[in-house]
């Protein structure tokens, strides 16, 4: 299968700009660009599906460029529906320094900083050697553009889609980068690349988008959303991102393994095949987490996530750390502890039970473990000596239910 056909199987592709496209694709040898904003300091699921493309590109024959926007950040890429907050200028420069060595870090090819060409642009510069390219009809055209002139549109917002634009000339001119890859929420600005290219140097550029990955309610990944699967592990642990992916929507995995990892169509197509056949092994599920996880944060990574998971799962957690437990239980009930006591004062004091009464009945029936361990003792004392690693009391009630304790 080549490039482009590859592309198009995997929904990579949803507008390009010209049909000649296809055969450049597919030739190799072109210099391209893909860049995000530094809205925080770190990228997210969202980016990882776009970002991969450079990785696709790359093995092809093709010459990635990874832009990071500290002059574009600085503005704010006009939203559907109202104004981007405004950075300051140290937390833009917090964020740009890291995404430029995350994008290094995952990505591995170079990167520019659209910062270093327009910060010494001047406002009559800009307006004579730039402005005057852009007819204001065109850009009232714009998809984005046309949807806040209800609401209406700061100058700068407006702005934003020339900037960009901008960014697309200078690659063009100085590192011969003839193609832009975007999302396709982008589209209204990469074909204003485009244009600006053809109309002040006479040449062809070329560009295509990508449908934005989203959730089965059509909500894309990002932190504007509020459902940020960060690529930073100290953001998002690999094991969240495991529970995240390993739970993904049936009719949704397969879409995800088509556009978050590297698995050929034949693989794709067996576990597409196992899905429909036996949906309770999630082999793509399982496929999907181990793909994403070992790329992003390495193979030892991924095993770990998937011992913490599979502890979790048979409340076997003796074997697990304290760091590792308090990642594992991140979203259930904690609470400090300050005194030694017996474990029903224990078990009411800390709102696991509702009476003294409740906390000897679980007690008895074997309803309660203390670090993985079942107490059937009413008169167990926790202790610091007799917690995890004298930190930590992780207390199971029931078969799911669970609480942390940390000391104090």
């Amino acid at each position: 299968m080549k490039l482009y056909d590859e592309l198009v199987w995997r929904g990579l592709i949803k507008d390009c700009t010209s049909p000649d496209l296809e055969e450049k694709l597919n030739a190799g040898g072109m210099t391209f660009y893909i860049g995000t904003d530094p809205t925080a300091d770190s990228m997210h699921i969202g980016h990882y599906s776009s970002f991969l493309i450079s990785k696709r590109l790359a093995k092809a024959g093709h010459h990635p460029l990874l832009l990071i926007g500290g002059a574009t950040g600085r503005i704010g890429d006009p939203r559907p529906t109202t104004e981007r907050e405004m950075k300051s200028i140290e937390e833009i420069e917090k964020n740009i320094a890291g995404l430029t060595k995350q994008a290094k870090e995952i990505f591995g090819f170079e990167v520019v900083n659209n910062y270093d060409w327009s910060k010494d642009i001047n406002f009559i510069d800009f307006l004579r050697d730039y402005g005057k390219f852009f007819n204001i009809n065109y850009m009232l055209d714009k998809d984005i553009i046309r949807r806040r002139l209800e609401t209406g549109i700061t100058y700068t917002e407006f702005s934003y889609m020339i900037m960009q634009a901008l960014d697309f000339l200078h690659l063009y001119e100085t590192k011969n980068c003839t193609l832009q890859v975007a999302g396709s929420d982008q589209w209204g600005n990469i074909t204003a690349g485009v244009d600006l290219i053809r109309k002040k140097l006479g040449k062809e550029a070329y560009a295509f988008t990508m449908p934005l990955v989203t959730d089965k309610y059509g909500n894309k990944f990002g932190k504007s959303e509020g459902n940020a699967l960060w690529l930073d592990k100290n953001k998002t642990s690999s094991y969240e991102l495991y529970q995240y992916l390993i739970n993904s929507d049936d009719e949704k995995v397969i879409d995800y393994l088509k556009t978050l990892t590297f698995l050929t169509k034949e693989e794709i197509e067996e576990l597409e095949k196992s899905n429909l056949e036996n949906p309770h092994l999630r082999e793509a599920h399982k496929a999907l987490a181990r793909e994403v996880i070992t790329d992003l944060h390495g193979k030892e990574e991924y095993e770990n996530a998937l011992r913490i998971s599979e502890a979790l799962f048979s409340g076997n957690i003796k074997d697990l750390s304290c760091d590792e437990l308090i990642i594992g239980f991140k979203d259930v009930p904690h609470f400090e502890i300050n005194n030694e006591e017996n474990l029903v004062d224990f078990l009411v004091n800390h709102s696991i039970c509702s009476s003294k009464r409740e906390a000897r009945e679980f007690i008895n029936n074997g309803s309660i473990s203390i670090n993985g361990e079942r107490i059937t003792d009413l008169e167990y004392m926790i202790t610091k000596e007799n917690s995890k690693e004298e930190k930590l009391v992780i207390v199971r009630r029931g078969k799911k239910k669970y609480f942390l304790g940390m000391w104090n």
